[in-house]
């Protein structure tokens, strides 16, 4: 690897040949403020907090895009470049709503953290600012009062998701981030993915906040309500309390869980098992038949509402299970409420998810298992549990590790990878393979499948007939995928597609890492390695041998994708239009 020598505060540093002034500086042990830089998201030096002085350059420049050179002199913290900073705060400040006390981004905010550094007692300029809030969409709340122009959201909308329903709007004073021709997020080709708001660096962009509802029904006498968490946010919990990156909580959750005051705390991996039972058998059934080919997986709501609307062609191919939250509620308010002789009426189901879709898809056509009942009554993302526990007292890192209940709280590891992309197609060929060959499998790490690459290939022989699977994260990578399938340059049989590049560890509800921490760690794979850590030490590591699962088709369901399997935990989807408002005017003319 090429290398280049350069002095950084009079330090010697020598750094990659390909480096940017950000990056050598932190090899330095120096930060450098930014703003509107983010790591393989927005590099385009316009919000100027990461200006250096170079000598001999004309006037201090921008180090998160500008390269290092041989001999090159840097200086991160001479007085010009500290009032040019404060002076930058100051006018980012001016241009927005200072109500830090009551915003759900108060002491995780970036522009408020460099506003302290700073030493910024006051702004000389601006004056108070009205909200702007749009809240159209069931899964986000938008405030530009808060907005500060750094167009992460604008990027991470366009390049990572492909959807690129918000940009710049208007010029000079009166530019903001708003959707074309200023319509509604519910008007646009919005997928609900909520990845804006885990980049947004202020509280411009926020989940809409569901926690009252937990609490009005914890504290309702006359309901019986229960919780499960999806697998990823074992792994990632831990930062909203300061824990290091990685760290499984899984324990500490649950015994959280409990004191907060549900009636049952079940595991939403148990559903992941189930959700391998239904669509291995659909898949080992479109292989011997021929049809649909290939099938794609279907437990990302964000990843199913961009195929309905960018790809509707494709809804043939989707497998017709329920993700595993929906197959979670179905089985809350079928099964369970047997079990307990309740009414599902009075049963109250919340599931805590990695992600802002899970909040649209409780809402869509074909999810009540029981007819005039949705399956999932509330979901909460990462975020929303944390302040739910924060609210209560919980001293969250001092709790003892607990165990999830028994009725639906044995998992597998093929259910704890579920958290990572490619975990869904791995889970699935442990038990595909098992099934076709009726034998053994001598290693169940696939870990071709494995990693945060954007698109991963493999191929492997079930009894002589060569399976070819692929998998993909985030959106952009899913369009180029499907349209190398729709060309007819590729051919596969199974695509795992999860809406969020890495998979649910990285989804828009999970904690927001600040650009200093973005920028310099792999949160995608430290989070991941905490799955793929408790799935290697498991006890039961197929979704087949889950005790649970075989009591579920053995007492209730029948066999896998039988009748009472499709009446309650497989759905339909349907072609959206991509903008929803144009059409809805149209009609009404």
């Amino acid at each position: 690897m090429d290398t280049v020598k350069l002095k950084i505060n009079g330090i010697e540093v020598e750094c990659p040949a390909n480096s940017t002034i950000l990056e050598a500086a932190r090899q330095a042990g120096i930060e450098i403020p930014t703003l509107c830089y983010l790591k393989e998201i927005n590099a385009i030096g316009s919000c100027r907090m990461c200006v250096v002085e170079v000598k001999g350059a004309r006037g201090p420049v921008a180090a998160c895009v500008y390269p290092v050179n041989e001999g090159m002199e840097v200086f991160t913290n001479t007085p010009l470049i500290q009032k040019s900073r404060k002076m930058t705060l100051e006018l980012i400040l001016s241009n927005h709503r200072k109500e830090c006390l009551t915003c759900v981004r108060n002491q995780n905010c970036e522009l408020q953290k460099l506003a302290r550094d700073f030493g910024l007692e006051h702004v000389r300029f601006g004056g108070d600012l009205e909200p702007q809030i749009e809240a159209s969409t069931p899964h986000l709340i938008r405030d530009n009062s808060k907005c500060i122009l750094c167009r992460r959201c604008v990027a991470v909308c366009k390049y990572n998701q492909d959807a690129a329903v918000i940009g710049a709007n208007d010029r000079g004073f009166a530019t903001h981030i708003g959707c074309a021709f200023d319509r509604d997020l519910s008007e646009v080709a919005c997928v609900s993915c909520g990845q804006c708001t885990a980049v947004c660096p202020t509280g411009a962009l926020v989940e809409r906040d569901d926690t009252d509802k937990v609490f009005e029904a914890i504290n309702d006498p006359t309901k019986h309500v229960v919780v499960g968490t999806a697998p990823a946010i074992r792994a990632t919990l831990g930062e909203c309390f300061g824990l290091p990156i990685g760290t499984n909580v899984e324990g500490k959750m649950v015994a959280a869980l409990r004191r907060l005051g549900f009636d049952k705390v079940f595991d939403v991996d148990v559903s992941a098992d189930l959700t391998i039972m239904e669509e291995g058998t659909e898949f080992l059934e479109r292989l011997k038949t021929g049809e649909n080919l290939p099938i794609i997986t279907s437990c990302s709501p964000g990843w199913i509402r961009y195929c309905e609307q960018y790809f509707p062609e494709f809804i043939p191919n989707l497998s017709t299970c329920k993700s595993p939250q929906q197959m979670f509620g179905a089985m809350m308010k079928t099964y369970y409420a047997q079990k307990m002789n309740m009414d599902p009426k009075d049963i109250v189901v919340v599931s805590v998810m990695p992600c802002t879709a899970k909040k649209f898809e409780i809402h869509r056509e074909d999810q009540q298992a029981v007819p005039g009942i949705d399956d999932i009554d509330i979901t909460i993302t990462t975020r929303e549990l944390a302040r739910m526990i924060e609210r209560s007292g919980i001293r969250f890192n001092e709790l003892p590790d607990e165990e999830f209940d028994p009725i639906f709280g044995i998992s597998t590891g093929a259910g704890v990878i579920f958290g990572a992309t490619g975990g869904v197609m791995e889970a699935a060929l442990r038990t595909v393979a098992e099934i076709v060959t009726g034998k053994e499998l001598p290693s169940l790490d696939f870990k071709e499948v494995r990693g945060i690459s954007g698109i991963k290939e493999a191929e492997y022989d079930l009894n002589g007939r060569v399976v070819r699977v692929a998998v993909a994260s985030g959106l952009a990578n899913a369009k180029k995928l499907l349209t190398s399938v729709k060309n007819g340059e590729a051919n596969y049989d199974i695509i795992e597609i999860m809406a969020c590049p890495g998979g649910c560890i990285n989804g828009g509800g999970q904690p927001i890492q600040p650009g200093s921490v973005r920028n310099f760690y792999e949160l995608r794979e430290l989070r991941a390695k905490a799955l793929y850590d408790q799935d290697k030490n498991m006890p039961l590591r197929k979704s087949h041998e889950n005790p649970i699962i075989k009591e579920l088709y053995d007492t209730f369901l029948g066999e896998p994708g039988g009748h009472k399997a499709h009446q309650w935990l497989h759905t339909s989807y349907v072609a959206r239009p991509k903008y929803p408002g144009v059409e809805a005017d149209a009609a009404a003319k």
